[in-house]
């Protein structure tokens, strides 16, 4: 059984059930204290294993778990093209035993990785090694959250540390102020993929507080951050570089890691001659950037000050001017007194941004308008790939098996087609009733034992743990909430009117619970404060046993309640909510959401999938109250009824169905997998592609672009409209062309150095345009020395239509690589 600690080192076993199964049958109670099969095989008893090793049936299953293993991981790469993603986080969510995560950004990253192992994508992940994690929930008596954060010992996680050729383990440095910081390079395999992690947590930092840079994710000062992003950026870069590995695209997931373009461009300065600005066009075509944030306070920002005590020798020995740095990382770079913003030098720094819903696209277009300015925000260059869950992580077992019983034999590799999930009908309402009724018994004996384990922590009173004991009842009507308690994700807002709810969940023939967990970042007191008040209530003699609030969030207590509630609840303010993935977890276990059009709900509902709650105006400080009673209105009068309407064969019929839509509708469309392949197909390609053309024959094609860029940058103050046409008819017929006719003085420059365009659109009755649409003019020869543009349109629209001429660079084959700048001209 020499192979247990190589299955045990991969995370594989997170999302293979067959894997899981291997450790598990070994010592079942080790394993559900353990949840690692690491540090398992370190606690298990020697005889234990000797009697496995004695055991017929056992082998058997272990030769099956190592032949699944082998396949997987022998599987042919889905591209030999020598491209090569890497992909930059701050925290990661893989496994319940790797705390280098706090929420939904950790989980997306660790569902990135296991998706592009799943597709066998070239990606390579970058992060840090935290030595405390984030922390762990516990709360007092008066129910206030109190942090712990235990260390972690590294050699009993699923990571091993890299060792170079002459078997000493790889280090590299990054110099700080006070001297080089040392940084070791930990190794951690998600499926057929590699995460490296740095850690800075070793005997050569001796300079004080450089042990500590990897010490805790999202703790400490704006020191404390701005060391860890130096470490993930510009350490994480030298980390792959001194691995071998030779990325040709780059994807910053949030601005954490900002400072990995300022690398990539010191070393095409460095190795291949390059000036700044041809080292920038080289690097900035291949970086990608992902936003998670809708609110300007999401944002980490750094005083000038700071950035020049830690990165102006950087700079110096870099060869990037200092002045350049500060420009790239503030929205108006004349201004001194701006902080400097992580995420606008990511968006400076890239050609393509994304936003990770629809909606979120546009509250980002609106939010960063200012850095294209005199571009209409619907121009704006932020695309958005909706963000997805890893399917196989989060499904329950036993729908998986009630799958392979009625769905096409290969669903499991198929998923992202919707044919596939056509067969939920044919899945008989009995046996998706009984299997989410298991997985709900399971969840509240888990919320039960869980709750009594933290009460005992805390000394808590005999008759406090005796109820606790006999908490929840599986036949309730069950609804979770689990999520950060940040305030805007209004957590109390269904404790609004606290004697409606009461009678809801005391009601006899239609009886209601809930199931809360979550946590507050430590220096949160808002959000800590609304926790104490979910705790307080569940104390109430008329809530004590329908509502619980389940200590220390994690990725188990997350799985269990998304796959063990029924009716799962999400109401943060409108626009601010980036994507929100909880919701898809409940959703592909059949789980129906009752939420705000906001996020991935709001491109994802219709009616008979789940519940809409409001309607899709943007938040206003007075809709809480209109919200709260809409939760109260919905459950009254549409779910419990459904719910608790049965058939004569004791099944709620019309529930089932909307179950059955979540489970047919949910399941192809938000999961990761499908946003790896738009990640791949809609960013990495064209990212991939643009690296090789920028860097092939010595960076010729780099040089040329900056060479170009300066000279129309020079000229760019003496273009000049001349002419801009004829006016179009006042009253125009359908089916009829408009002509536009531009002369422009191009102030020495070509033709082909710019676009002229014009944006066509109905007249609101501010005057400003709507469903506009571009126009491009193409050259039609000179006069007198004038460039001449022409077109020839056919509106797409009737009524009243207006338009606009501008002309800007033609510096972008797509609009989405459209530069930060001020570089268009309106007529």
């Amino acid at each position: 059984m020499r192979r247990l600690p190589e299955i045990a080192t991969n995370v594989l076993w997170s999302w293979d059930h067959q894997l899981r199964a291997l450790f598990r049958r070994l010592d079942p109670v080790l394993w559900r204290e353990c949840h690692n099969p690491v540090l398992m095989l370190s606690r298990l008893k020697p005889e234990l294993l000797q009697r496995a090793s004695n055991d017929a049936r056992y082998l058997a299953v272990y030769q099956r778990a190592c032949e699944r293993f082998d396949a997987y991981m022998l599987a042919p790469p889905s591209y030999n093209d020598g491209r090569l993603i890497a992909y930059f986080s701050m925290e990661y969510g893989l496994a319940e035993c790797m705390p280098i995560y706090s929420g939904g950004l950790g989980v997306l990253s660790g569902d990135h990785m296991k998706s592009s192992s799943d597709e066998n994508y070239p990606l390579v992940g970058v992060g840090l090694l935290y030595q405390k994690g984030y922390f762990q929930q516990s709360l007092n008596s008066d129910g206030w959250q109190q942090e712990r954060t235990p260390i972690n010992d590294f050699y009993q996680l699923p990571v091993l540390p890299v060792f170079q050729a002459d078997g000493s383990e790889l280090l590299v440095t990054v110099k700080l102020p006070a001297g080089p910081v040392w940084i070791k390079v930990w190794q951690m395999m998600v499926g057929r993929v590699k995460l490296y992690l740095m850690d800075t947590n070793i005997p050569q930092n001796e300079a004080t507080g450089y042990r500590d840079i990897t010490d805790q994710l999202y703790g400490g000062d704006a020191i404390m951050r701005i060391r860890q992003e130096i470490v993930l950026g510009i350490g994480g870069l030298r980390a792959l570089k001194a691995l071998g590995l030779k990325p040709n695209v780059f994807h910053m997931n949030e601005g954490h890691s900002a400072f990995m373009p300022l690398e990539r461009i010191r070393l095409l300065i460095e190795e291949e001659k390059l000036s700044f600005a041809e080292a920038f066009e080289a690097t900035r075509a291949s970086n990608i950037f992902t936003t998670h944030t809708s609110v300007p306070a999401g944002i980490d920002l750094f005083d000038g000050g700071l950035v020049f005590e830690y990165l102006s020798a950087y700079c110096d020995e870099a060869k990037i001017p200092i002045d350049q740095l500060f420009a790239l990382g503030r929205m108006h770079p004349g201004d001194s007194s701006e902080r400097y913003s992580m995420a606008i030098l990511a968006m400076k720094a890239s050609a393509y941004r994304n936003a990770v819903s629809i909606l979120h696209g546009d509250v980002s277009k609106e939010m960063w308008a200012d850095l294209w300015p005199g571009l209409p925000v619907s121009e704006v260059p932020i695309t958005s790939v909706t963000n997805g869950i890893h399917l196989p992580t989060m499904l329950y077992g036993e729908l998986a098996m009630l799958y392979d019983q009625y769905l096409q034999p290969d669903w499991r590799e198929c998923y992202t087609d919707p044919r596939i999930w056509n067969d939920v009908k044919d899945i008989p309402s009995r046996e998706l009733w009984e299997v989410h009724r298991k997985q709900k018994r399971q969840m509240v004996q888990f919320v039960r034992d869980r709750s009594v384990r933290a009460a005992e922590r805390r000394n808590a009173s005999a008759p406090e743990l005796r109820r606790l004991e006999q908490v929840l009842d599986p036949d309730a009507f069950t609804i979770g909430f689990a999520r950060r308690f940040a305030t805007y994700k209004r957590a109390t807002l269904i404790f609004r009117d606290v004697a409606r709810l009461k009678k809801l969940l005391n009601s006899k023939d239609r009886p209601v619970q809930i199931i809360i967990a979550g946590k507050a970042h430590p220096k949160d007191h808002p959000g800590k404060t609304l926790i104490r008040e979910i705790v307080q209530l569940s104390r109430d003699p008329e809530l004590s046993q329908h509502l619980v609030f389940v200590e220390d969030y994690s990725l188990q207590v997350a799985r269990e309640m998304v796959q063990g509630v029924d009716l799962w609840l999400n109401n943060p303010r409108r626009g601010e909510e980036a994507c929100g993935t909880s919701g898809m977890k409940a959703a592909i276990n059949g789980v129906p959401n009752l939420s705000i059009l906001d996020g991935w709900w709001d491109e994802a509902y219709e009616p008979g999938l789940g519940f809409a709650l409001g309607d899709r105006d943007i938040y206003e400080p007075g809709q809480d109250e209109f919200h709260a009673s809409g939760i109260y209105s919905i459950l009254e009068n549409e779910i419990l009824p459904m719910y608790f309407q049965r058939g004569d064969d004791g099944l709620p019929a019309e529930w089932l169905e909307r179950v059955r839509s979540c489970i047919q509708k949910i399941s192809p469309q938000f999961n990761a997998q499908r946003m790896i392949q738009e990640y791949m197909h809609r960013l990495y390609e064209p990212a991939y592609h643009a690296s090789l053309e920028f860097s092939k024959n010595q960076y010729a094609g780099a040089r040329s672009r900056a060479h170009w860029a300066s000279k129309v940058q020079a000229a760019w103050d003496r273009l000049r409209f001349v002419d801009q046409g004829p006016r179009p008819k006042n009253l125009m017929t359908s089916g009829q062309p408009i002509p536009f006719r531009v002369v422009v003085d191009l102030a020495g420059l070509e033709a082909s150095d710019v676009r002229v365009e014009a944006l066509v659109g109905a007249i609101r009755p501010d005057g400003t345009l709507e469903e506009s649409e571009v126009v491009l003019l193409k050259p039609a020869g000179d006069n007198q020395g004038l460039s001449v543009f022409e077109a020839s349109y056919l509106p797409r629209l009737t009524g009243r239509l207006g338009y606009a001429l501008r002309i800007s660079p033609n510096y972008f084959i797509d609009p989405l690589t459209r530069p930060c700048g001020d570089l268009i001209r309106w007529a």
